[in-house]
């Protein structure tokens, strides 16, 4: 049975699909249904699953499996994950009662996932639900004149690698050795600059607006509020500033030209994010399927354990600023 999760004002609403029955066999049941699943995630941005009997990290990569067969390994992760498999993770590492505000994953990299899976093993006590924002809605919903400038400038990100903050080389790029990070970074459209006590910065320049590969959107598609100084709490900003200095923070986001984004333009970002936004708790054994490049999505504080698991999967090469959009190589 279909229905709606949640229904905003002219906003695209995810569906559900309940399971009235017994439990069937997950990965059986992904088997059975994957293109009505996929139909529904490009209808609606995303679908969400629940009934399935998920008991464990098996069950979840049998299932992504069946949905798909491109994973993306993670790299230039903001914060730690636990790998449980190729494209398999555990959620990232974040403390429980800061929120993780509305982003795109990986839209920052040269290669990001085009699809992801989330899979909830155990749901919080309270709070804690995986939120969905309509990118193309938050797109049509920001000022002209702010777009306009994103759109003409993209966006940069930096980020200190301090060792201590965030995640370190070695998590961030597999290594650690100077040699592999640097070629890496040229690889990637990334500047480097390694400082005398060791540590890296970076910077990276990316497009703020991306047209959808396949149904042709034009989706707000960045991290500039989420990764911004401003979207942290303050004390934590202070403190960070005090230890490293302004330009030493783990990350940060400026207009693409180098010009800051100012703290006002960071909160209209966000309050149109949550002005889109639809949520609901998570249950145990639940699976949302998420088009990475429609759909936003954020981590609301929460109280208690909870474990969801995310997996990444149909890599797509975003566009540079200027350039025209391609699919990535598998």
């Amino acid at each position: 049975m279909l229905s709606a999760l949640f229904r905003k004002p002219e906003t695209p609403a995810p569906t559900t699909i309940h399971e009235s029955a017994a439990p069937p066999d997950p990965a059986a049941w992904t088997d059975s249904y994957k293109k009505e699943l996929l139909d529904l995630v490009a209808a609606h941005g995303a679908v969400l699953v629940n009934g399935l009997d998920l008991r464990g990290t098996t069950d979840v990569e049998a299932v992504v499996r069946r949905v798909t067969d491109r994973p993306v390994r993670e790299t230039e992760g903001f914060a730690p994950r636990e790998a449980h498999g190729e494209g398999l993770y555990s959620s990232a590492v974040w403390p429980a009662n800061q929120p993780m505000c509305m982003h795109h994953e990986l839209s920052y990299a040269r290669r990001c996932p085009g699809l992801l899976l989330f899979a909830c093993l155990e749901p919080p006590t309270g709070g804690g639900a995986t939120a969905l924002a309509d990118a193309a809605a938050v797109l049509d919903a920001l000022p002209a004149t702010l777009v306009e400038r994103f759109e003409e400038e993209g966006w940069l990100l930096e980020r200190s690698y301090n060792g201590e903050i965030g995640a370190t080389l070695s998590q961030a790029f597999g290594t650690e050795d100077r040699g592999a990070v640097d070629a890496y970074c040229r690889a990637h459209d990334i500047e480097t600059s390694w400082q005398p006590d060791g540590t890296l910065r970076t910077r990276q320049r990316r497009s703020a607006v991306v047209r959808h590969p396949v149904s042709g959107l034009r989706c707000w598609f960045n991290q500039i509020a989420f990764l911004s100084e401003w979207t942290m709490a303050p004390e934590v900003r202070e403190f960070l500033i005090e230890e490293y200095g302004p330009r030493g923070l783990p990350f940060t986001t400026r207009y693409g030209e180098g010009d800051p984004v100012p703290p006002e333009v960071v909160e209209r970002i966000n309050k149109t994010y949550d002005d889109v936004t639809i949520r609901r708790p998570w249950q145990a054994g639940e699976v949302m399927i998420v088009d990475n490049l429609r759909t936003a999505h954020s981590r609301e504080a929460y109280t208690g354990p909870r474990e969801v698991l995310v997996a990444m999967a149909d890599p797509f090469a975003p566009p540079l600023p200027d350039q025209p959009p391609r699919r990535a190589a598998a």
